[in-house]
């Protein structure tokens, strides 16, 4: 082994957080080195929206997102906002659209957003040590040493942004609470986040309806969103479906609104309009036909509405306003967009992302118990701890 190579920072990481961080302190003069085990960096941006990457919304507020603590994000992400990001983007020349609810996305490809970032760091000197990652990590005298290959490194900073273990097939691993534990930092129990749920029991008669989606308000505990829902072979995923996820626990049930534009007396009101028609007929005027067919056949109101009693209406509406699952269980950190939990916000600086505990030692992006919903808030997220990061490590 050669001797001892000497840096400022060292950022564990070249993710969303890890790169913006590592940018960040680099152009505010500190010797940066940046890390992954992955052969190159930004993989999980790169697929990201489609390959468009999602990179940011304009709706970002701190009630969007998920911690033990609901405070904590508050500081990063007004001081790093969504409008700050899309100028570094704009300044670049990418070109980027708006999708829906404050989403934007890049016109081209998520690589101009992982282009823009090398660049960035480039500008700053960080220097890329890709393919391998660290270890042996330790704490002394005031400087982390680690080992990458025959390398021996050693810095005052130390920046986890190794993210959490969804999208295990990317290389994503638990590493970053190991080593958050390893210096005393606690942690919130991870779980999938963003994730399908599955269905088991009576509700696996939806699994005919594979592939089929529709607008709902879908309701977990007291969440609630509006967006679409689909049926899939295992249960139910969709936007409105990952949403509520992040909310949803073990045992609980996942409530979905299948009408949530008609009133409570809308099939009175059809029966009055249109007495010869069906329950199937007014659900097909409404809801994707094959949709409608296993509806119908659930709520089993044969026969003219015209010969329907009111009462039986009023249920069936109720019914389908609050169509209740009971998921038992989710696709798990395999298909899960985000992991929920991470390392404790209790054991971190909200103005800096330092370790309270450890000098010198920071947690940014998704390695940290704050998650975002979906639609570009992650990655607001990412931009906005990793800035946080960045600067302070530069003030030192």
């Amino acid at each position: 082994m050669t001797g001892v190579e000497c840096f400022d920072a060292i950022v564990l990481g070249a993710g969303a957080a890890g790169l913006m961080a590592a940018a960040v302190a680099g152009q505010r003069g500190k010797r940066v080195l940046l890390i992954d085990h992955a052969d190159r960096p930004g993989k999980k941006i790169l697929i990201s929206g489609g390959g468009r990457c999602n990179f940011t919304n304009l709706g970002t507020a701190p009630d969007r997102y998920l911690s033990a603590n609901r405070h904590f994000a508050k500081s990063a992400l007004a001081r790093y906002t969504a409008r700050d990001f899309l100028d570094l983007v704009e300044a670049y020349g990418i070109a980027w659209h708006e999708k829906t609810l404050g989403q934007l996305f890049c016109d081209g490809s998520a690589k101009q957003i992982v282009d823009m970032l090398l660049e960035e760091c480039a500008k700053g000197g960080v220097e890329l040590a890709l393919g391998e990652g660290p270890q042996d990590v330790s704490h002394a005298d005031g400087a982390f040493s680690l080992r990458v290959g025959d390398r021996k490194l050693s810095a005052p900073a130390l920046v986890i942004a190794t993210g959490g273990p969804s999208i295990p097939k990317m290389g994503a691993t638990g590493f970053a609470y190991d080593l958050a534990r390893r210096f005393g930092l606690k942690i919130v129990e991870p779980r999938p986040a963003l994730v399908p749920l599955t269905l088991g029991g009576e509700d696996v008669l939806f699994r005919a309806l594979s592939g089929v989606a529709a607008p709902v308000e879908a309701r977990a505990n007291k969440a609630a969103f509006r967006e679409a829902a689909l049926f899939t072979h295992r249960g139910l995923s969709g936007p409105a479906i990952l949403q509520v996820s992040s909310y949803w626990r073990p045992g609980d049930a996942v409530t979905i609104d299948l009408l949530p534009d008609h009133s409570p007396d809308w099939l009175i009101t059809a029966k009055r309009e249109t007495p010869r028609a069906t329950v199937k007929g007014v659900l097909g005027g409404a809801l994707p036909a094959r949709l409608a067919e296993t509806l119908a056949e659930r709520l089993d109101l044969p026969g003219e509405l015209a010969n329907l009693p009111d009462r039986k209406l009023e249920s069936a509406a109720r019914q389908l306003a609050a169509w209740t699952f009971v998921p038992n269980g989710s696709e798990g950190f395999a298909k899960a967009e985000v992991t929920a939990g991470g390392i404790a916000t209790t054991g971190l600086s909200s103005q800096t992302m330092e370790a309270k505990s450890v000098r010198g030692l920071y947690a940014i992006g998704e390695a940290v118990d704050v998650t975002g919903w979906l639609g570009g808030y992650n990655f607001q997220w990412a931009w906005a701890s990793g800035w946080a990061a960045g600067v302070a490590i530069g003030e030192r």
